[in-house]
């Protein structure tokens, strides 16, 4: 099955389940005040930048899945939460940009072309498919100081799962996160937004804390580009998560849209940051 499809017909689900993750989000959501805002012309076709050659990681972050590597250290166990992180705190104008359902060869690179350009760091939460595809993007992604994330290894609706399926979606992701960038992830995100009890407990176990969003740029419906814009522009403010996806389909109008939305961001002030790595 190609992935591509198979992408396509889990988006169906999220029509459903986007609810579950719309909800638990609302009460912590930031909305800026509708400042006036200078008008755009037409969005013209952008030219993509000339992907560059995906770093190669080093050799302890390309080392085999299974063989004589040394055991891995148990993580530290976390409290138990009963909800996810909204929204990052501190003081300023900080705000936080994650990507979720990647790596995708097509989309990421040049996402990532685009935070480099502007020194921007951000969280991506991958899925264990696909990082098994592209390990060099996913050792890219922290060589350039990005925080990489555990989104599970096929994108599941965790809510149908019982507990010994979640763990291993969970476990396996971050035994291959650390294969290839050298440590285990410190966040999770669930799937849809759709969040339970279990998800909770075992990403404490495996010394995860449990990461949402605040504003939804509804890429995965692929509403076209000026609608990103306007949605992660009209939702800045201090503190606000913002969610977009670099796979799990049709991602040009991400591409296109982070080229205008994020030097705006820049302009008006704003600090884009990620989480503080634990020791």
């Amino acid at each position: 099955m190609q992935k591509d499809q198979f992408f396509t017909r889990r988006r169906m689900i999220l029509a459903g389940a986007a609810a579950l993750g719309a909800s638990a989000g609302t009460a912590g959501t930031i909305l800026a005040g509708g400042a006036e805002k200078t008008p755009r012309r037409a969005a013209a076709p952008v030219p993509g930048p000339q992907a560059r050659p995906a770093l190669k990681g080093s050799a302890f972050r390309l080392r085999p899945l299974t063989g004589d590597g040394p055991p891995r250290a148990a993580p530290r166990r976390l409290k138990v939460r009963k909800e996810p992180i909204l929204q990052i705190s501190g003081r300023g104008r900080h705000m936080m940009l994650t990507f979720d359902d990647g790596p995708n060869p097509d989309y990421t690179p040049h996402i990532l072309d685009t935070l480099a350009k502007y020194d921007v760091r951000a969280m991506f939460f991958v899925c264990g498919e696909c990082v098994a595809d592209d390990r060099d993007l996913v050792a890219r992604m922290a060589d350039e100081g990005h925080v990489v994330g555990n989104h599970t290894w096929t994108h599941p609706l965790l809510t149908t799962l019982n507990r010994k399926e979640i763990h291993s979606e969970m476990a396996r992701t971050s035994d291959i996160i650390e294969d290839t960038c050298g440590e285990r992830p410190q966040w999770f995100r669930a799937p849809y937004g759709a969040w339970n009890r279990a998800a909770f407990q075992l990403g404490a176990e495996m010394g995860m804390e449990p990461m949402a969003w605040t504003v939804d740029t509804t890429d995965w419906m692929e509403p076209g580009t000026d609608t990103i814009v306007d949605r992660v522009e009209r939702g800045a403010a201090p503190g606000v998560v913002v969610l977009s996806h670099d796979a799990g389909g049709d991602r040009s109008q991400t591409v296109h849209a982070i080229r205008e939305w994020l030097p705006h961001l820049i302009d008006s002030g704003y600090h884009l940051t990620v989480p503080r790595r634990r020791v």
